[in-house]
């Protein structure tokens, strides 16, 4: 008698998935196309996404609705900050021109990365805000796997 496999915390994956805003509007989709293959643990699914998928069984095709606290958290007014014109020149080739709504990456003090949304231009820099794309939206996670190893 053969088990379905199910997910576990390091498992190898292929899979269609759907991450939709309220209103239906596909953010990503693997459905049209070819499947994802991922190993769960390495960042190629944000965490709160791939724990959602533990336990669910290989065949499983389900859809989740998330609340923002559940997707990418509530929007945080204290992400929204001035960025000196120094500091963006600091991150910037020469001569790079910005419009708003452009996502700019910056460099970390522990030599990360981290990126913003270009919200406004002022005379002593420009407004950024740093919370993820997607925090406080509500959204449709719809997966279907189709192996589980």
């Amino acid at each position: 008698m053969s088990s379905v496999p199910t997910v576990t915390e390091n498992a190898y994956l292929t899979l269609h998935y759907r991450l939709a805003s309220q209103d239906g509007t596909d953010i990503v989709s693997t459905f049209a196309g070819t499947p994802a293959t991922l190993l769960l643990g390495q960042g190629q699914l944000a965490p709160n996404l791939e724990a959602l998928l533990i336990g669910l069984p290989e065949g499983t095709h389900t859809q989740f609705d998330l609340s923002p606290e559940q997707g990418f958290g509530p929007r945080n007014p204290e992400l929204i900050q001035l960025v000196s014109k120094s500091a963006l020149a600091e991150n910037s080739a020469p001569d790079e021109q910005y419009t708003i709504g452009d996502l700019v990456e910056f460099n970390a003090p522990n030599g990360g990365r981290f990126a913003g949304i270009l919200r406004e231009m002022r005379e002593d820099g420009a407004v950024f805000d740093f919370n993820h794309p997607l925090a406080g939206q509500s959204l449709t996670f719809e997966v279907k796997l189709i192996s589980v190893l």
